[in-house]
């Protein structure tokens, strides 16, 4: 592989990076509206389904969270890590590198349709009880 392409594929995986990173972010704002959402929803009804359906959805909104900051973390040192790499490498990227991003790729889908599932689900139990 000659050193433009390579280059190249350090420069694709550098784009795909922060292009995750930015939605995580907006994930993370998502949550917070939505546990804004889930403040208004729990102080308006005050039976025990619905307590038990806040608390449910409080827990599942944290847990998110904590996945979201845990990948952002995973992403940001892999991106350390091509970056030293192609500097130190003429733009060469080890294939285990190759994997841990095709891995991370996979954690991102899967965190993106874990968030985008949750909010269907919270905006169904909302409505039950707005």
């Amino acid at each position: 592989m000659h050193t433009t392409q390579a280059t190249t594929i350090a420069t694709k995986l550098t784009n795909e990076h922060n292009d995750w990173l930015r939605s995580l972010d907006f994930y993370t704002d998502e949550l917070n509206i939505l546990k804004g959402r889930l403040t208004e929803v729990a102080g308006k009804n005050t039976g025990d389904e619905a307590a038990e359906g806040a608390e449910l959805y409080e827990n599942r909104f944290e847990i998110q969270h904590k996945n979201i900051s845990d990948l952002t973390h995973e992403i940001r040192r892999h991106l350390a890590e091509v970056a030293v790499q192609a500097k130190e490498k003429a733009g060469h990227i080890e294939t285990r590198l190759l994997d841990k991003h095709a891995d991370l790729r996979e954690q991102y889908i899967s965190l993106e349709k874990t968030i985008h599932d949750l909010r269907h689900e919270f905006y169904r139990y909302a409505s039950k009880w707005m």
